[in-house]
Formats: C-alpha cells, sequence, structure tokens
C-alpha cells in the first residue's frame, strides 16, 4: 500500500427500512487532517477522470451509486513507496462499502465501470485550483 493510503470499511445498519452507515466521523484517527469541503461528483458509465494530484490537500472518497475503479500512484519526492500503484474498487460491486484516503501528493484517477456514479467526497482544505491542484498528462 502506498504510505498514507488508507481504507476505512463502514459498518452498515439494515433493517426493512433500508440501511444506516457512518462514513467519516471527525474523530476518526482516519480523518486527522480535517475538514475543509465537502463535494459531490455525477459521472457517466465509461467516463474517466485523471491524472491529477494535490499539493497539500487530502482527499476522502466515498461512492454512494455505481462503481468506480480508482488507480492511485505516488508522486511524492523522497516518498519510501514513489511510484507504487494501488488500485480499488469503490461503490456498489465492493466487497464492502468503504472510504478511501488519498494524500496529498498522491496522484489519482478513476474509471466508472457501473454508472451512473455519485462521487461523494471530502477535502482536507477548500478547493482553490492555482494552489492545490496539478494535472498529469
Amino acid at each position: 500500500m502506498i504510505d498514507g493510503v488508507a481504507t476505512k470499511e463502514l459498518e452498515r445498519h439494515p433493517d426493512e427500512r433500508g440501511f444506516f452507515e457512518e462514513i467519516i466521523r471527525v474523530s476518526d484517527a482516519f480523518f486527522a487532517e480535517g475538514f475543509g469541503q465537502l463535494s459531490h461528483s455525477f459521472m457517466h458509465q465509461g467516463v474517466v477522470k485523471a491524472w491529477h494530484v494535490h499539493k497539500t490537500q487530502v482527499d476522502w472518497w466515498y461512492v454512494v451509486t455505481g462503481t468506480v475503479k480508482v488507480a492511485l500512484v505516488d508522486a511524492r519526492a523522497g516518498s519510501k513507496t514513489k511510484k507504487e500503484l494501488n488500485e480499488f474498487i469503490l461503490g456498489e460491486d465492493a466487497s464492502k462499502p468503504t472510504v478511501l484516503k488519498i494524500p496529498a501528493g498522491v496522484a489519482h484517477g478513476l474509471k466508472v465501470v457501473k454508472g451512473p456514479a455519485h462521487l461523494i467526497y471530502v477535502t482536507s482544505g477548500e478547493y482553490n485550483k492555482a494552489k492545490a491542484e496539478g494535472r498529469i498528462s
């Protein structure tokens, strides 16, 4: 696993009405960098969004509906896992409902393999394209 990347398997509480699950708590060690912004991305099947990297921002991704394949590459200079690749399936076809933590400096992208897909994500800072994000061709 890329250094600093983490997953949190969620505990689902089903009943005859549906289910309830907590995604992130402020007290989670997994969420130590804290809240900056909550965002929602809607994507059609087959959509690819890649590659981008945040200089200082941490992301936590949760796929509500649909299925996405996520790829991460450690782009941090001096990291013990530099250039390492990790792949994850998030959403309906994942083995368990999971939140994925993406550290700053780790390049990330996704492909919607079953759509439409709704990705909800929390970031540790507010969006500022000039300061926080870079694209990789």
